[in-house]
């Protein structure tokens, strides 16, 4: 059987911090936020500009509610040896 990662997907206009403190209450807030991000490369890496933003075109990585975000690490899974 196989083993899913625990994952949500988010509230609109959710933030790292948001996910963190709510999912994630055990640990210190920028150390919850930072291991969320390293779960979750495919939207950290993103990067959006703002059309807010001024003239510098200061991006930034916003999660979207159709993201999966992921709330744990990848589970290994152990290889045994045929034969």
């Amino acid at each position: 059987m196989k083993i899913l990662r625990k994952s949500i997907t988010p509230a609109l206009n959710a933030t790292w911090e948001a996910v963190a403190e709510q999912h994630l209450p055990a640990l210190d807030r920028d150390q919850a936020v930072a291991q969320l991000q390293s779960w979750n490369l495919h939207i950290f890496a993103r990067r959006v500009v703002n059309q807010d933003s001024d003239s510098s075109g200061q991006s930034s990585n916003p999660i979207l509610p159709s993201d999966i975000l992921f709330l744990e690490p990848p589970h290994t899974q152990r290889v045994e040896a045929l034969g």
